[in-house]
């Protein structure tokens, strides 16, 4: 599913057009976003939480010489799915 085909299925579920759900779509992807880019996190309850992590320098490899080469540390969004979002994926046995 892409942003549109989601657009879609917003405004038929909540009963508004298709640019009012566009809005409020598009609003709150960017209110995500600055949170967590300003290292906040973000709980959506049963959906999941955004938040920034840290990733440590690591030593890797230039795939085209081979030679090694340091990655440095650096700062990364993440999500991790709510139970409510799990159980829908993988629904317990």
């Amino acid at each position: 599913m892409n942003k549109g085909e989601l657009v879609d299925r917003v405004a038929e579920k909540a009963a508004v057009t298709k640019k009012q759900a566009d809005a409020v779509i598009t609003a709150t992807i960017e209110s995500i976003m600055e949170a967590v880019s300003s290292g906040d996190k973000v709980t959506l309850v049963g959906f999941g939480s955004f938040e920034p992590r840290e990733r440590k320098a690591r030593e890797g490899r230039n795939p085209k010489t081979g030679d090694t080469m340091l990655i440095p540390a650096t700062k990364v969004p993440a999500f991790s799915a709510g139970k409510l979002f799990k159980e829908m994926v993988a629904p317990p046995k």
